[in-house]
């Protein structure tokens, strides 16, 4: 019986092709928009973390996510947090979610509290020189054609020098002068938050808890980075859970609708066929198993070829660019086969059970 099957198959390969490329096309939506999104969640998590800092303080209205609540707050507050008990450290950043040219997430520091934080991993160059210096990652650095130190790069439609590039990690991947990023968005002493760093970490809840009692602060948002990292998850982003889901949605209709056809007309091709099985015996069952394990083989197929594709694909975008975060895990591509193969069997289901029906009468009469 497993000879039939696979001969079945050969005999009509176009046709098996289609069903096998349905598949992986259907994998590879799936993985697709999950490892770009998930890269870019993670990515961003982890270099928020790679900031040293213990605490972040932000107004009650402000948004974890980095650079989409402005630079609401003044940037002053951080001459005085850095006075209470407990603090050594305070450092104003103003973050802004920037498309120009390319999606990311730009950062204006105070370079002396905001390298006190955790200290910076220069591999070349080293601090700002002037107001119109760029501090940037190894990351960035060897994106496109690579970037040096002395170079001239845009940054919010104004040229900047890169000064140094340092060890990636670090919050963003440029950096500029707080100063210098005010007065480019209008925001002259302000910051979109302030990082906190305590003299222990037992003091933690010292310090929120003192400023959660100083008048005028008291309303504003005072997270642990553990608090912070916590709401890098998918259900925190408006619109990923619908997005994936229609993704998925689209994928399978597409898979089941490809499969279904392909059963079905192989169904009616093999009428004459069936009726032969049918009179030496085969039981419903049998005819039935014969097409799932057909949809089942052609969907084993597309699934292998669906990921291999999926991992080709984050290789050719982590060299075509550098700074683009493509992120596979076991568990999505776990998920993204068994939705696929599902779907698959799904759409042979009625093929398969009109071939059980058949009268091996009518089959054997079947011209």
């Amino acid at each position: 019986m497993n000879k039939l099957i696979v001969a079945n198959l050969l005999h009509r390969p176009l046709r098996s092709i289609i069903s096998i490329l349905a598949v992986a096309i259907e994998v590879v939506m799936i993985l697709s928009i999950v490892g770009i999104f998930m890269g870019m969640l993670n990515d961003s998590k982890e270099r928020t973390n790679g900031i040293g800092a213990d605490l972040v303080v932000s107004p009650s209205n402000a948004s974890f996510m980095s650079g989409v609540s402005g630079a609401p707050m003044s940037a002053k507050l951080a001459n005085y947090l850095v006075k209470l008990p407990h603090v050594t450290v305070a450092s104003p950043v103003i973050s802004d979610f920037s498309m120009t040219g390319s999606i990311e997430v730009l950062y204006g520091i105070d370079y002396k509290s905001y390298n006190a934080l955790k200290p910076f991993v220069f591999l070349e160059g080293g601090p700002f020189e002037s107001q119109y210096d760029v501090i940037v990652d190894d990351v960035f650095a060897r994106s496109g054609n690579g970037h040096k130190v002395g170079e001239t790069i845009t940054v919010l439609n104004h040229a900047f020098r890169i000064c140094g590039i340092v060890e990636s990690g670090k919050g963003g991947r440029k950096l500029i002068p707080i100063e210098t990023m005010g007065d480019l968005m209008g925001t002259e002493g302000k910051a979109s938050v302030i990082y906190l760093k305590a003299d222990s970490p037992a003091n933690i809840d010292a310090i929120r808890s003192e400023i959660h009692a100083t008048r005028g602060l008291d309303g504003y948002k005072v997270l642990t980075m553990a608090d912070l990292l916590a709401l890098y998850t998918p259900s925190r982003f408006p619109g990923f859970n619908i997005a994936l889901n229609v993704v998925i949605t689209i994928a399978v209709v597409v898979g089941f609708l490809v499969i279904f056809q392909s059963m079905y007309t192989a169904v009616l091709e093999r009428t004459r066929e069936i009726g032969i099985l049918k009179s030496l015996g085969s039981s419903k069952l049998e005819i039935v198993s014969v097409v799932l394990r057909e949809t089942a083989l052609l969907a084993v197929l597309g699934v292998i070829l669906g990921i291999g594709v999926s991992f080709a694909l984050r290789e050719l975008l982590h060299i075509k660019f550098a700074t683009f975060s493509f992120q596979l895990t076991a568990a999505w591509v776990g998920w993204g086969a068994l939705i696929a193969f599902s779907g698959a069997l799904c759409g042979a289901a009625y093929p398969a059970w009109m071939a059980s029906r058949k009268d091996p009468i009518d089959a054997l009469a079947y011209e």
